[in-house]
């Protein structure tokens, strides 16, 4: 199929390359399942035999790619030599740009396939390119910087997050207003400034998202005159520095959804014990380039520091951090006095001194405890099936398992009861989780799979650990 290539025009200026523009609204082929992920459905329209969502994982041993969409996934059967890949950089190719990591996890994709016997087959997958913005209206980096350091007063600017609400909430840049694109028609009157000769600029989630060039077109059409991209966005800030979010959203788009996080509180130990955020961990800022080389946590974990009033003390701590790597640090806006002001449930004593943090896990993950002791004895009504090919399984397999490859669950469904909790697991938990969405897809529904990595010695032992 031969993808057509829609152009957003603005003024001459701006365009937007789109190379996920679709034909005509076609209904989706399945309506069980969604065809294309809510971001992808602001710019485009439903095609058959096509799904729109993000790169999940690819498995050569299963000949199987996973697309995410929303919050469920989609899989698909290839051949490394027959499917045409086209990265992001316009390279085109076959199964081997996959091998290669040509095409990133997470990036947006277009994934054309053809359907039989129930089995869907992708012959072509598109990573979603940049979009294509006129070098006079492009701002970079180190232009947000400047301007976000003298502020919107001195530096005589309107900084809008195109993004939805939802991610504004996960942190922003400083000075950034949320207009988001979806809901731009309703609140720019609003959000806008009068003056339309004013520098207005728009960002969003990086390089492939359309939303910032969306909103800078519609700005256009209200008559607005300096209007500026950064189309870099959020991925490219957060690179060198913290982002911010209020207490509300703290509150409501962290705590209370019980999103895990990391919060620090950058206080003298001595001051925040007569009040703090729950959950936070004692961090002075006084120490903070030193506590920050030793915090043990993932470098992509999400981390909020706050201070008294949102000042000096929690901007040093979030620099320590992200001078020691860390990839997602935001200041808490107005610091605890703002959280208080809030009414929102404080602590008193001593701080917490250790941070932890453990990523949500995957839909269908089972807790690592619960699957070790399954591979040491088997209640009567779990099945665990290693999901690894014959040749695998030989060189070492659990005990209590039966070998079923992910490739060929669906021939052997006779042998897989419906009335027990069924349990994958494979080296690396990647199969695993191809296996569990096969069987979720076959109409099982007591499914999880073990989100690990086995390995196994000579003489039959094995060892499960969480990498």
């Amino acid at each position: 199929m031969t993808m057509k290539t829609l152009l957003f025009t603005v003024a001459a200026s701006l365009t937007v390359a789109t190379a996920f523009a679709a034909d005509p609204a076609v209904p989706a082929a399945s309506p069980a399942k969604p065809s294309m992920a809510k971001p992808c459905a602001l710019c485009h329209k439903a095609e058959p035999n096509t799904v729109r969502g993000n790169f999940d994982l690819v498995t050569f041993k299963a000949k199987t790619i996973q697309v995410k969409i929303d919050d469920s996934v989609e899989q698909f059967k290839f051949d490394e030599d027959e499917i045409k890949v086209v990265n992001g950089a316009g390279k085109i190719g076959d199964g081997e740009f996959l091998k290669d990591n040509l095409v990133k996890k997470g990036h947006e994709v277009k994934v054309e396939y053809v359907e039989k016997d129930g089995v869907k087959t992708a012959v072509k997958l598109v990573e979603k390119p940049p979009v294509k913005i006129s070098d006079d209206m492009l701002m970079k980096t180190a232009d947000i910087e400047k301007l976000v350091a003298l502020g919107p007063e001195k530096g005589k600017y309107f900084l809008f997050d195109s993004r939805p609400l939802p991610r504004f909430q996960d942190g922003s840049i400083p000075t950034a207003v949320n207009l988001p694109f979806p809901a731009f028609d309703k609140l720019a009157e609003k959000l806008l400034p009068k003056d339309k000769n004013a520098l207005v600029i728009f960002f969003c989630q990086g390089v492939t998202c359309n939303m910032s060039p969306g909103s800078a077109n519609k700005a256009r059409k209200l008559g607005y005159t300096n209007i500026k991209v950064y189309k870099d966005g959020m991925p490219a800030w957060q690179e060198k520095h913290y982002g911010v979010l209020s207490p509300k959203f703290l509150k409501e788009a962290w705590i209370a959804k019980e999103i895990p996080h990391v919060l620090l509180d950058t206080r003298t130990e001595k001051e925040a014990a007569k009040g703090f955020i729950v959950g936070a961990v004692t961090f002075p800022a006084k120490k903070a380039a030193a506590l920050a080389k030793k915090l043990d946590v993932k470098k992509n974990a999400p981390i909020i520091v706050y201070d008294q009033k949102g000042g000096k003390d929690a901007e040093k701590a979030a620099n320590s951090l992200l001078k020691a790597g860390f990839k997602r640090v935001a200041m808490l806006t107005g610091g605890f006095e703002a959280w208080q002001a809030d009414k929102y449930d404080v602590a008193s004593g001593k701080l917490a001194t250790k941070a932890t943090y453990v990523s949500k896990p995957r839909p269908g993950e089972i807790n690592l405890d619960e699957f070790k002791k399954y591979a040491v004895e088997l209640p009567a009504n779990v099945m665990l099936i290693d999901a690894r090919t014959v040749t695998e399984s030989k060189a070492g397999m659990i005990k209590t398992a039966k070998n079923i490859p992910a490739e060929e669950l669906k021939d052997r469904q006779a042998e897989i009861p419906k009335d027990k909790l069924i349990v994958f697991y494979c080296n690396t938990g990647v199969i695993a989780e191809v296996a569990y969405n096969s069987l979720k897809s076959l109409g099982y529904t007591d499914v999880k799979f073990a989100n690990a990595k086995v390995t196994f010695a000579k003489d039959g032992s094995y060892k499960i650990s969480k990498e």
